[in-house]
């Protein structure tokens, strides 16, 4: 054992493999036995074909000897294995001779670290388990301080699968992408931002599951991901599932199950009247003291709501913009803030019983699926101007531009689209004041061409939190722009001025507030190259990735981009009806 296969010569003393071992013997024997077996293993799967020997004369004699195969349905008759200290003495002895030293003490540190693993998998595999329990199990991993790195790739990925299917979704296509970006150590801070019941076996659900997803693909190294280096997702925290199905039953609200097989109309008729027994329900204390921590988190910045069915935002299916988003200015007292989280939470859960959504899952023979709503309640994206709250511009940006107003687009080169504000807005696509259009593929294709169309078009409202008044309100953005148009971030690439009949970007020291005629145009955005090509790669990396064309949301504080959601692009022939866009 003083010579390696490269002919690395240990110090005076046992290598340190050796040390390592005899510790193992000293301290737990089934673990070197393990080891031992491993190194067999290992030895084979590498060509040493004395490891196949040594195997066969550890096993117990007698009996006929076996071949390499079994014929089929036949069954392998059982070898107790000879001298576990003479086989550990003998398949490292072996590995010494092909094997390097450093490369024998990886060896077993991997193994080890596979070992110490192994709580936390039986965690995530246990029928019945709780996410209580699974945090804890994921603590303890994080507390032995395991460099995943080091594990063998096969352990790498079943965990992460393990832990990508019980927190997030149980679909074969997400699983599929997300092991490949997703690490371990990601999970660390997830578990300390979920809320749910103490024997909660829940999810996170679609909306989150996309987003986590999206935000782990773009930083992964890449020759697009050179634009997306800045980008960033608001901080968040998670409601879990089957919270939903405990707060129906805590409130005796069981009857609401049923609802969904009853005629459309009469589903309708009723909704408002679900609406208010949610928001006059209580949650339990357990959930009441997660939805605190997150307010001490957040302290008293505004606040989004958004719905995260395990329906939503599907690989396989279109399922999306179908419930409730509520905006929250989380201003006043912490019980005022408390109490306000908590009724948006319900009317979120009323959603589910919608007219539009129940019609939408019986067209999609999905009605006798039991739904359960997992909640994201998220940070607003913006800064405060004046008394306003609000991000400087919001959008949806999707891979396939379905309806081409020039012949000079394709399909391929996509669709943007803009508003100024929070992005209710950014969602529709017919109406006066319809959002600003640009093609990331070709931006300099203008959405339109007449300057009177422009002006018409452009929108006039914008949404925004009023903190003084503690509400969401929907103001003139040409009075907004005259009071702090100095103050608005990125307005000036935002405006155009409106010249007689030319409409045109400002020049100099332009615009001035007060004074000129002004029109909401984003020109300044759509020609700035590092904007269009963030947006591009955005879309081309995700796209690529997920194997899918996809629609995201996102918003721009001033200074940096967000993104809001991904999800698969609907089709235009698929598209929800009467959606409450989320």
């Amino acid at each position: 054992s003083g010579e390696g296969a490269d002919g690395e010569t240990s110090p005076t003393g046992p290598p340190p493999w050796e040390t390592l071992l005899e510790f193992l013997g000293r301290t737990d024997q089934n673990l070197l036995l393990r080891i031992t077996r491993k190194m067999i293993a290992h030895l084979c799967w590498r060509g040493v074909t004395e490891a196949n020997e040594l195997f066969e004369r550890c096993l117990q004699r007698g009996g006929a000897r076996e071949g390499a195969m079994l014929a089929p349905n036949h069954r392998a008759r059982r070898h107790p294995l000879h001298d576990k200290p003479e086989l550990t003495r003998l398949a490292f002895e072996l590995a010494t001779r092909h094997f390097s030293q450093s490369e024998v003490i990886a060896c077993i540190q991997a193994w080890i670290n596979e070992e110490r693993s192994t709580s936390l998998i039986e965690s995530l595999e246990t029928p019945g388990a709780g996410l209580a329990e699974m945090a804890a199990a994921i603590e303890r991993y994080q507390s032995a301080a395991i460099d995943e790195t080091e594990l063998p790739p096969a352990v790498q990925t079943g965990l992460k699968v393990a832990l990508l299917r019980r927190y997030f979704v149980d679909q074969l296509a997400f699983l599929s992408v997300a092991r490949r970006f997703v690490e371990i150590r990601d999970f660390y801070d997830l578990i300390r931002r979920l809320i749910h019941p103490s024997r909660s076996q829940g999810r996170i659900g679609g909306k989150g599951a996309g987003l986590f997803l999206a935000s782990r693909i773009v930083r992964h190294p890449g020759p697009a991901n050179g634009a997306l280096r800045d980008l960033k997702t608001p901080a968040t925290w998670y409601v879990i599932s089957d919270t939903l199905l405990d707060f129906v039953h805590y409130n005796n609200l069981d009857e609401v199950y049923n609802r969904k097989y009853m005629e459309i109309e009469r589903i309708r008729q009723d909704y408002p009247h679900i609406v208010q027994l949610f928001r006059n329900a209580v949650f339990p204390p357990e959930v009441v003291k997660g939805l605190a921590a997150a307010l001490d988190d957040f302290r008293d910045r505004p606040l989004i709501v958004r719905s995260s069915s395990l329906l939503e935002d599907r690989f396989e299916s279109a399922f999306s913009d179908q419930y409730k988003s509520i905006f929250l200015p989380n201003q006043g007292s912490k019980e005022q803030r408390l109490d306000a989280l908590q009724r948006a939470i319900a009317e979120v859960y009323a959603s589910i019983y919608s007219p539009d959504p129940i019609a939408y899952r019986a067209a999609r023979g999905l009605l006798d699926y039991r739904e359960e709503m997992g909640v994201l309640i998220q940070e607003v994206v913006g800064q405060r101007i004046g008394r306003y709250f609000m991000p400087a511009f919001s959008g949806v940006a999707l891979s396939r531009l379905e309806h081409p107003w020039s012949k000079r687009l394709r399909r391929e080169d996509g669709l943007v689209r803009l508003v100024p504000g929070l992005g209710r807005r950014a969602a529709d696509r017919l109406g006066p004041e319809a959002p600003v259009r640009f093609s990331p593929g070709q931006p300099d294709v203008p959405g339109f061409e007449a300057p009177e169309e422009i002006v018409r078009c452009a929108p006039r409202s914008i949404d925004v939190i009023n903190l003084e008044t503690n509400a969401v309100e929907t103001v003139d953005v040409r009075v907004l722009l005259r009071g702090f148009g100095e103050k608005y971030p990125l307005a000036r690439s935002m405006v155009s001025i409106v010249d007689g009949d030319r409409v045109r970007p400002p020049t100099g020291l332009e615009p001035s507030w007060g004074e000129d005629e002004l029109a909401i145009t984003f020109q300044g955005l759509i020609d700035d190259p590092s904007f269009v090509s963030c947006v591009r790669a955005l879309l081309e990396v995700l796209g690529e990735h997920l194997a899918s064309p996809v629609e995201l949301e996102f918003a721009h504080d001033g200074t940096d981009l967000y993104l809001l959601e991904c999800r698969p692009q609907i089709p235009a022939d698929d598209q929800p009806s009467g959606a409450t866009p989320g």
